[in-house]
Formats: C-alpha cells, structure tokens, sequence
C-alpha cells in the first residue's frame, strides 16, 4: 500500500486538528443510459463534506477506473486548500460508507490521529450527489436516445467511404430530401487537406455562399470569422479523437476506428452552435448520410476522376425503423460542377488578389546563393520505417503526421561538403525554416530552352533556386513523375536531405551516417505560387 512521504505526513500534522467529522465517497454521476454520451457522466465524483458545518471542503470528478489513491488526493485538497469559506484543518473523524475506503484509508492516514469510521448512511453527501443525479438526468442528451446507435453506425460507414479522398470542399452535392421541413441539402465534405474531417449539411445554396465568400476575403479578425462561422445554417458531423485518447496533433486517418468518435450538431444564425440533434433533426441526418453512402459506394469511381462530373441519382432510403410514421423518403442526389467552377474561381480570385504585391516581392527576392554550386543533387524517395529512424537520428523540421500512403516520402536530396552542409543548415534555421517545396516552369532567354526550376521557399517567404533541369530531360521526366505521384500519395507533403559525403564513395549515395537534416514541408504547384515562367538571363 502507497503511504505518505515523512515530510507529507508531518507537514499535515502541523494543520490545526478541529472537532468536525467529515464524510467521503466517491461515486458515479449518473447511471443513467440516455446520457452515456456524456463525457462528465462517465466518470465518478468524489466528495468530501463537513458535516459538523454543513460545508462541502474538496471535489473532483475521476475517470471510473481511477485508482483508490484519487480519495486521498482530494482529501489532501480538503484539508490544505479547502473550498471557500472553510479554512485549512485537519478532522478528528472521517465517516465513510464503503468497508474498501475505510480500510484503506485506515492503512494511509495512520500517522494523521484521524478516527476512520463506517456508516450505512453519509446523509449530507446522499442528498448532494441526489441533486447532481436530478440535473445530470434532466440534461438533453447529445442524439435522440432511439436513434443514436443508427447514426454513430452511419457516420462510421461515412468515415470508411473516406470521401475527402476524392472530394474537396467546393464540390457539392445537392441532395433533395422535400421531408421534415427541407427541401435541398447542399452537402461539403472537410478532409482533404488533412486537418478536419467531416460533412456540412447546408440548408440553403445561400448560407454555404456567403459564408465561403466571407472566409475567403481573407481581410476579417478573427471575431468576424466566428460571427460568419455562427451564421451558417447547416446540421454537421465531424469525427474526433475520443477524449482521453492520446492521438495529440496526429492526422485522424492514422488513428484506428476504435479512436475516433463522430461528432453530431447544428449551427442557425439564431441559434448558434449547439451539439445536440433533435427528433426531426436526427432523422433528418440519418436519411442524409444512407443517401450519401449509397451514392459515394456507386459513383466512387467517377468523383475520384480528375474532373468533377454531372451526376444524377435517385435513393429511396427507409428512416431508422423507431420511426413509424414514414416509411420511406424518396431522394434525388446531384453532383454541382457549375457550382464547384464558382467557389474555386472565388478562391483563385482572392489568392490572386492577396499575392499580387507579394508575388512581386517574390520574384525580386529569387535568389540562388543557398546551394552550394558543387552539390549533388536528385528526386528520390525515403521508405516509411526510414522516416521513423530520421526522426529519432538526425536534425529534423517535422511536418504535422504525415499518412503513410506508397512506397514513402518524396525527397530532394543535396548532397555536399560537412562544412557547406552545416552552413547551409544554418542559413536554413535562420530564414525561419523551409516552408515549401516547388517546381515552376522557367526559360532560357538566349537559347529559347524550357526548364524545370526547383524552388525552396523558406519560412521568411524568399525564394530559392536549388536546381535547372531541362524539360525535355527523359530522366527528370520519369524523376518528376514519380515526384508528383508521391507527392499526392502523402497528400501534398515532401521533404528537404542535407547530406554530407560529397567525395569519395558516399558521392550520389550518401549512406545514414552521411545524413545530417531532414525538413518536412508542403509541396506547392506553380498555381500556387501564381509566379508565371520565369526567364534566366545568362550572365554577362
């Protein structure tokens, strides 16, 4: 058994020893099953209770498989640093209603004089925790409780469709319900870009323009993006990391099933952001996302092509069977390419507007002092497991968890002297890291020849030059063709090598002790960088 420190002991010794009993237990919130998606009620309380005042001294709530030390730290709480307004002190008596407690805080608080008795009845903390049952009880649960195992069942069957695979944000699909008040949901899928993944519900065209309209202004505070935020009208599902779960930054994809917990809600103008579904709401998304099953599982194919066609269905999809009045809801389901034309022309018109001045400032910072002129230099790839290896071995500039996905990373390699590599690392730390990767089309002006220039941009925005392969390079065709695929495999992440090793026979394969930093970055399109064909002057 776990017993205090010496020093634990005498210093609770030193507290004023008053003539009070105290009751404790520790207990669950609520049995109640309509509430078991509640994160509190999952959980025990502990309480400890003056009851010669009639005050409560020390309470905290526990995970139910906490061990039995949790009471005696909220007895520590009670007595060192209790509850206003009762003063530090130390009781006479302790009454407790569970043999378990009473023996093992007889074997702990041995040293403290304190008296550890058993009752069948703790009064004061009987009628505390029958007030805490009442409000918890009373609370709306998060899913009607009749429907709540058919949707967090749809919304797995969602999350294994894994649609953000092959659907980005602005390309929606109407699905006309004509039930429950509704008449066209305007559904956006959240996940391509790795960082939430979920499905909006809009219930008007409108809603879902406005509100793409305002975020990609790009000139608002952030009080303006949680006021545009709050005036969607749309009902919501979101996947989570369960609480308790230690999946920290990691991309939610890496997780398996059992981490992840589906999230239900509505957002209103009116109403704001409330995480609970009502009756007619919850049927309401039930019937949404069977259609959107259905329609991912038949046309996965053609949404994961290139384009983003028209496309038409019809479902007729049964509401979950609690519900007897209707029988079936007829839908019909459309792809929106016109639509989906409209909200990427906006993004492109605001990343056009925004880096118009920037783009120039780019352009006249290219530089091309940060390679050393003798470099090594090629387009390979890192295998997962040495990724794992890279992390724990050498300098590293880590990206967000990256989905492992083919045969590894996509790499640039530079290859050069210790003493270059360790400067250029340097100069690298200095810009503020290496923010991307990009490859943009350039000119010879002379001799008319096309390029391919690879670019770093580095995190204090300059630009530079690491590499000129001609365009018509069969070897840097197939290199960048590899590259690109890769690149989308890991959804758009890549990465920088700085290896030593440049003579001898390390040259063109540096070994792992050769290997001196890592930086993992995005990969950037030349649309991205909106910079044009960039044309080399020969020098003079």
């Amino acid at each position: 058994m776990t017993t205090f420190n010496r020093s634990t002991s005498r210093r609770l010794k030193k507290l004023n020893q008053i003539p009070s009993i105290w009751e404790g237990d520790r207990r669950p919130l609520s049995s109640s099953p309509s509430i078991h998606h509640n994160s509190e009620a999952k959980g025990e309380c502990i309480l400890w209770v003056d009851g010669s005042q009639g005050v409560v001294r020390g309470m905290d709530v526990v995970p139910k498989d906490t061990g039995p030390e949790a009471i005696v730290r909220t007895l520590m709480k009670a007595m060192e640093n209790p509850h206003s307004p009762a003063k530090p002190a130390r009781p006479q008596r302790i009454i407790v209603k569970d043999r378990e407690i009473q023996f093992y805080l007889r074997g702990v608080l041995q040293d403290l004089d304190i008296n550890i008795e058993y009752a069948q009845e703790l009064p004061l903390i009987d009628e505390l925790f029958r007030g805490f049952s009442e409000v918890l009880d009373n609370q709306i649960p998060d899913l009607p409780p009749q429907y709540a195992q058919t949707l967090r069942e749809k919304a797995f069957a969602i999350w294994q469709a894994a649609p953000w695979e092959f659907l980005e944000e602005q390309q929606i699909i109407s699905l006309e319900v004509n039930k429950w008040d509704v008449g066209t949901l305007y559904v956006s899928i959240m996940g391509m870009l790795g960082m939430e993944y979920g499905i909006l519900l809009y219930r008007s065209e409108e809603s879902l323009r406005q509100f793409r309209t305002t975020v990609l202004r790009g000139d608002e505070s952030q009080d303006d993006l949680e006021e545009a935020f709050l005036k969607q009208d749309c009902l919501f599902l979101t996947f989570e990391t369960i609480e308790g779960d230690d999946g920290g930054l990691e991309d939610l994809t890496n997780l398996p099933l059992s981490a992840i917990e589906p999230t239900f809600g509505n957002i209103h103008p009116l109403e704001g952001l409330r995480s609970v579904l009502y009756e007619e709401e919850a049927l309401l998304v039930s019937v949404a996302l069977e259609a959107l099953h259905r329609f991912f599982r038949d046309q996965r194919g053609d949404l994961n092509s290139n384009s983003f066609p028209k496309i038409n269905r019809r479902y007729r999809i049964s509401p979950p069977q609690n519900n007897e009045l209707i029988k079936s809801v007829n839908i019909s389901m459309a792809t929106m390419p016109e639509l989906a034309k409209e909200l990427e022309a906006m993004a492109d018109f605001a990343t056009d507007d925004e880096s118009e001045v920037s783009n120039l400032s780019i352009f006249n910072s290219l530089r091309d002092d940060l390679i050393p002129e003798d470099s090594f230099l090629s387009l390979g790839v890192v295998s997962w497991e040495m990724l794992d290896y890279f992390h724990e071995q050498i300098k590293c500039q880590k990206a967000k968890p990256i989905k492992p996905k083919g045969d590894g990373l996509p790499v640039i390699l530079i290859q050069t002297s210790r003493p270059k590599a360790k400067k250029m690392i340097e100069s690298i730390e200095q810009a503020g890291g290496i923010k991307a990767i990009c490859f943009n089309p350039g000119n010879n002006t002379i001799n008319g020849e096309s390029y391919d220039l690879g670019l770093l941009q580095t995190g204090n925005d300059e630009l530079f030059l690491f590499g000129e392969f001609l365009e018509d390079d069969p070897v840097h065709i197939e290199a960048r063709k590899k590259w690109n695929q890769r690149c989308k495999n890991t959804k758009g992440y890549c990465g920088l090598i700085i290896a030593r090793g440049l003579t001898g026979a390390s040259r063109g394969n540096p070994q792992l002790r050769d290997m001196m930093a890592l930086f993992e970055v995005r990969s950037l399109s030349p649309e991205n960088l909106n910079l044009g064909t960039l044309h080399i002057m020969p020098e003079v």
